[in-house]
């Protein structure tokens, strides 16, 4: 990799920590045989921040390819004395996976599942396995791993152990420390007597420990210093939990438990503490086990999950599919393996309702709203929401006293939070409005809230004797609070630990022993740049600097390429790069607008992240955050280029429907030399598109043409009528709005909705003025002529949809533009007329109740474009489709071409890639099904790589028409 000169800076990030550089750092690494290591502005800037609030710009960020090599890095620090700092998934809501010296990823390389042994029930892992890839590899066995974090898709069983992760269903499972049984560690020692020391420092302090640790399940905070007890020695189980801030995971080995089928039932309250109030009942009646790692094989309790209605509220509010509730303001997710259980647990639940949930698609709708409950939480107020008190726990008998205690102190503080979490295990997670003023400068960004919050927060839990932290570790966050919660004694005991384990402190510093203040390197307090913005960026104020400051790094979209991952973010999918993910993304843009490390949109760092982005918008409806980075994308190529010369293809494909238009007249002309070699090439050339892609051919005849001359057929004269009259006697039952793509290029859709149509009686009519949506000039970043076009179409439009007569629009990446765009470009009133009035295919089916034909036997394999995917909606289709008895497959994810993309020079290979996700494999595994794909990018990607014709639903249902 190029190692490039830093970026100009201050103290707070610059390339050196003491007399080190960068430079030296990385010619040491590469002596020692460690090659992927990079300090460029760029990388630097991916890895500044993780889940939390902190931002601590790195001097360089190494991804070692082995264990090895994950030795020499340690070594590296140790010699040169630079800070160290694993990251994991990045998903650190403490701030205890971002550092000053080297940040080290080993997701990228050490993400193996090296053994897994059925008799032993053990697996033995890499520290960048993700949890979901270990769970995939213990299935076929019978056995997963017990502990699943919220996360579970994303996070590294590395990071489980740094910060003893536990998860819903810790209960049955226990924490990930009762489920290690051994860890290969590199210390931040070269002493080969770690293990003993700690031995011999328990025995000294012997009482001490027996009394202060260990005394709930969910004291994590602090060194869990219990492990070390003659009776339960296992220096592999204490160092779970100690945030990377002792030892490094070169491999671990893992217990793996009996998958075993579980039931749901949900229980509905006035509030959350109402259902506070009940868990102590509920695990009485449970029979909950003194030792939970084991529960589930007793036959005990699994989960017991609190959920407040607010969050539901976002969901629904986000269009989002919620299974039908128990009446309440305040829910609990009870989950046993004994079903005999359920009886007894509602009927001391004390609840207002009660639900078994006996689908397990049902269920599995319910446990995704719990477990995007951070990302939500973050955007279910009035004020944007912020972790920093995030997990505190309290023993479960208490937990209904705390959270009066908790609403107490936010009232106090004028502030609000959305409280949910691991009822059953006392451990309740939040997210709080507190008020950061962004350039405030100083602690607290003017504003002593934060602060203030969290020392009442741990001085009032001191009291019921709970836990700082409950899974997500102390971090940055709470550190500094410890002596709120522990006497000298213990904090003498944490020191100890640290100078036996890590003496010249290289591992994490700033993190449990010698804290940074809690308040220091607060991401939300970064100046804010004010972009006067093309776009309006409705849903934040007209601010670009609230839009990419959504992200909170939750990291969903880095979830690897399994089924159910979404379509977000098909780049990441395709390369394993930090800078494809929509959350890489969003923190360069954060930089850029934070002005100190990145300079502004037009620096070369915002282009390089923002290369690959397919500008597809899976992100828009899978991020729980609504991170929406196509519309950063254009925003951000518009900043740059306004008034400056373009890329070639801005001008080319970023203006084809111009192009198309012009060509339409002579397209058999243009058609004939397209089909010629040396022509084509040239052409391609000339556009800069890849040589190794077709170009598709413009229609002969349009869409509204070949439409005027049948309607002129059937009636012995012309049809058309302007668009001021298309209320009356003769309008017709459907209008059909021609877009761009499907008028020039592909008619044969909109033909066969016309012909399905008109078979069951209906009158249907092509809208005959030209409306573009201006799609290809937004992802172009052209938006001063997209605004232009847009403020024309929805002037087009706009009768029509208040003729009261139904507009049918029949490819999805356009009706999703005037759907999502048209709003965001113009203030006309007409824009949201327009966005509410236009009807995918099979929801103008459902809306006139039209009958279908019988699709029985037929199997279907549906490519759902992104667009429709994350604006419109694909559960009409498929509703649609089973009605009419096909057996459907839905692909997920994105089919790799998404317009101009696939096709530039530079994007190819990445397009494959994205396309072998998901769809390929998924039409070579049914060979003989129909190949379903409304859009026309997904059809050329498909007839460019498979050689697979695919029909739009359209033309699916008009081709089992009788006759």
């Amino acid at each position: 990799m190029t190692v490039t000169d830093p970026a100009p800076a201050g103290p707070e990030t610059g390339p050196e920590t003491g007399t080190v550089t960068s430079a030296d750092l990385l010619v040491e690494l590469r002596r020692r045989g460690v090659t992927d290591a990079d300090d460029s502005t760029l990388t630097r800037a991916l890895y500044s921040s993780d889940a939390s609030l902190y931002r601590v710009v790195p001097q360089a960020v190494v991804r070692p390819r082995d264990a090895d090599e994950l030795t020499a890095v340690v070594d590296v620090a140790r010699a040169l004395r630079v800070p160290l700092t694993m990251r994991g998934a990045g998903t650190s809501i403490a701030g205890n996976a971002v550092g000053r010296g080297l940040v080290v990823d080993t997701v990228k390389h050490l993400d193996r599942v090296l053994e897994v042994d059925p008799e032993a029930r053990t697996a033995r892992v890499q520290p960048g396995v993700v949890h979901q890839v270990l769970q995939k590899a213990a299935a076929p066995h019978g056995l997963r791993f017990g502990p699943d974090p919220s996360t579970h898709t994303r996070c590294t069983i590395g990071g489980m152990i740094g910060n003893n992760a536990c998860g819903s269903r810790a209960l049955g499972y226990g924490r990930t420390s009762d489920n290690v049984v051994a860890i290969d560690p590199v210390w931040g020692t070269a002493a080969d007597d770690v293990p003993a020391r700690l031995a011999a420092l328990a025995e000294e302090h012997l009482g001490h420990v027996r009394t202060t640790f260990g005394r709930f399940s969910r004291q994590v905070s602090g060194y869990s210093l219990e492990h070390l007890l003659p009776e339960r020695r296992s220096v592999d189980r204490f160092l779970a939990g100690s945030e990377g801030t002792l030892a490094v995971v070169r491999e671990a080995t893992v217990r793996l438990v009996e998958e075993t089928p579980r039931q749901l039932v949900v229980l509905g309250y006035p509030s959350m503490v109402d259902a506070a109030d009940a868990v102590p009942a509920i695990l009485a009646a449970s029979g909950r086990p003194v030792d939970a790692s084991v529960g589930v094989e007793r036959g005990g309790l699994v989960a017991c999950e609190g959920l407040d209605a607010r969050i539901v509220d976002l969901v629904r509010a986000r269009g989002g599919a919620v299974p039908d509730l128990p009446r309440g303001a305040g829910w609990l997710f009870v989950e046993v393996s004994d079903p005999g259980l359920l009886a007894p647990v509602v009927a001391v639940a004390g609840a207002l309702e009660s639900r078994v949930v006996e689908s397990a698609a049902e269920a599995a709708a319910l446990w995704r709203i719990r477990e995007d409950g951070a990302g939500l939480a973050a955007r279910s107020l009035a004020r944007p929401a912020h972790a920093g008190w995030e997990d505190a726990a309290v023993p479960p008998e208490h937990l209904g006293a705390w959270l009066r205690d908790f609403d107490e102190l936010l009232r106090e503080h004028d502030l609000d939070g959305v409280p949910y979490g691991h009822f059953g295990d006392g451990c309740v997670h939040v997210r709080i409005d507190f008020p950061f003023t962004p350039g405030g400068g100083g602690a607290g960004g003017g504003d002593s809230r934060f602060r203030e919050f969290l020392v009442a927060s741990a001085t009032r839990l001191a009291h019921y004797g709970g836990s700082l932290s409950g899974e997500h570790g102390d971090g940055r966050a709470r550190s500094e609070l410890l002596p709120l919660m522990y006497d000298e004694a213990s904090l003498r005991l944490f020191g100890a630990v640290k100078a036996i384990c890590d003496p010249d402190g290289i591992l994490n510093p700033g993190v449990l022993v010698d804290p940074d203040p809690l308040d220091a390197d607060l991401r939300p307090e970064q100046p804010r740049a004010r972009v006067r913005t093309a776009l309006r960026f409705l849903h934040d104020e007209g601010s670009m600097g609230d839009a990419v400051h959504r992200c909170t790094g939750v990291g969903k979209c880095v979830v690897p390429s399994l089924p159910g991952a979404g379509v977000m973010c098909p780049s990441y999918l395709a390369t394993r790069n930090e800078k494809d993910s929509t959350r890489g993304r969003a923190r360069v843009l954060q930089e850029a607008l934070d002005g100190s490390l990145v300079g502004g949109l037009k620096d070369p760092a915002v282009h390089e992240a923002l290369d690959l982005c397919l500008s597809c918008k899976g992100c828009a409806s899978d991020c729980p955050t609504g991170i929406d980075m196509a519309t950063y994308k254009s925003e951000t190529l518009h900043q740059t280029y306004s008034g400056r010369r373009r890329p070639l293809t801005h001008y080319t494909l970023g203006r084809l429907p111009r192009w198309a238009a012009l060509a339409a007249p002579m397209a058999p002309a243009v058609n004939k030399m397209m089909r010629s070699g040396t022509l084509a090439r040239v052409a391609k050339a000339t556009a800069g598109i890849d040589q190794r892609r077709s170009v598709p051919l413009f229609a002969e005849r349009t869409l509204r043409k070949q439409a005027a001359q049948q309607q002129a057929q059937q009636q012995g004269r012309q049809q058309g009528r302007p668009s001021g009259q298309v209320a009356g006697a003769e309008a017709p039952d459907v209008w059909l709005w021609a877009d761009s793509f499907t008028d020039h290029f592909q008619p044969g859709s909109g033909l066969a909705a016309i012909r399905f149509l008109e078979s069951t009686g209906l009158r249907v009519r092509v809208i005959p003025e030209s409306a573009c949506c201006g799609l290809t000039w937004i992802t172009t970043g052209q938006l001063d002529k997209a605004r232009r076009i847009a403020a024309r179409t929805a002037a087009t439009l706009a009768p029509y949809v208040e003729s009261g007569v139904p507009v049918l629009g029949v490819e999805p990446s356009c009706l999703a533009s005037l759907r999502s765009d048209l709003a965001e470009l113009t203030e006309d009133p007409r824009a949201a007329v327009v966005a509410g009035g236009v009807l995918t295919f099979a929801e103008l089916l459902e809306r006139l109740e039209v009958a279908l034909p019988d699709l029985t036997g037929v199997e279907v394999v549906a490519q759902p474009h992104c667009h429709q995917s994350a604006v419109l909606g694909w559960a009409a289709d498929q509703r649609l489709l089973e009605r009419a008895g096909a057996t459907v497959t839905r692909v997920p994810g994105c089919c790799g071409l998404a317009g101009n993309f696939g096709v530039e020079k530079g994007h190819y290979e990445t397009s494959v890639a994205v396309a072998e996700t998901h769809l390929l494999p998924a039409v070579r595994a049914n060979p003989q099904a129909v190949v379903l794909a409304d859009g026309m990018s997904c059809k050329i990607q498909l007839d460019d790589l498979a050689d697979v014709p695919a029909l739009h639903l359209a033309e699916l249902l008009a081709s089992r028409l009788e006759g």
